[in-house]
């Protein structure tokens, strides 16, 4: 995965309860393939270089999903992904078995909100011997938002990150596959997500490569005052601060008009 530039990471969710895009690939409860295949293609066709597939909504009090009901959304998908279109496919996933078995038909990322925790998770993610990003998060998705209190929001987040490196290094996964996320939205208010972006350099400094996920969120809603469906320049601005400040994978649900901004910058640093 060549990250000499930042990337964009399309959003692909199997989910009906996602905060911005839930329930639009599901019918009648199970995920429809050919819908999810078109929207994977336009993504990739739009610029994506990584597809990032979800069966689990991590949004705030998002209800819990059991391994099997994630293993249908995700697994199908991902293996018809893999034998259609040129793209690095992400799995969003705690799971251990979600990991394995993705892996298995052609993952080529593990993207995990909560940094590898879960039971089995390490040995899953050490055993595949794939990339992956581990995010800070306080708590679960049901609870975090109750879980604010920080001294200072970017040194505990940075603090939490290394020290899971450091534990995932011991496993057995070497620095040179893991990637850092701060969790903007995830157990942070609107100025903590405001500060972790202002600093995200700091995070970048630590020589990991940076996964910056702010499309659409709920900071940008606060800024602006405007519902999920009208935050797509806001998010365009996050993404761009994002991708200046050293993030070298941003994930959005826009990914046309997000490849479009990022070329502008980069054809204004060439020049």
């Amino acid at each position: 995965m060549d990250l000499s530039q930042p990337v964009v990471m399309g959003i692909l969710n199997t989910t009906p309860d996602s905060f911005s895009d839930g329930g639009q690939l599901l019918q009648q409860g199970t995920v429809n393939l050919d819908a999810a295949l078109k929207r994977a293609e336009a993504m990739v066709t739009a610029g994506a270089k990584i597809l990032d597939v979800g069966g689990e909504s991590t949004r705030p009090g998002a209800k819990v999903v059991s391994e099997q009901e994630e293993l249908q959304r995700v697994v199908p998908l991902v293996e018809a992904i893999a034998r259609e279109l040129d793209v690095v496919i992400s799995v969003d996933t705690s799971s251990a078995i979600v990991m394995t078995e993705a892996a298995s038909v052609g993952a080529g990322l593990i993207n995990d909100v909560r940094s590898l925790q879960r039971e089995g998770a390490l040995s899953a993610v050490a055993e595949s011997g794939l990339p992956v990003c581990i995010m800070h998060m306080r708590g679960e998705p049901q609870t975090m938002q109750t879980q604010l209190a920080y001294e200072s929001v970017v040194d505990e987040v940075l603090k939490f990150l290394l020290e899971r490196a450091a534990v995932l290094e011991a496993a057995g996964i070497p620095n040179d596959k893991v990637l850092l996320d701060p969790g903007y939205g995830f157990s942070k208010s609107p100025e903590h997500n405001l500060q972790l972006l202002q600093k995200l350099p700091v995070i970048v400094d630590t020589g990991f490569p940076v996964l910056a996920g702010l499309s659409r969120k709920s900071v940008i809603g606060h800024v602006l005052n405007k519902t999920v469906e009208e935050r797509l320049a806001g998010s365009l601005a996050a993404a761009l601060l994002a991708a200046q400040a050293g993030a070298k994978i941003i994930r959005v649900h826009d990914v046309a008009e997000t490849v479009d901004a990022l070329k502008v910058w980069q054809a204004v640093v060439a020049a």
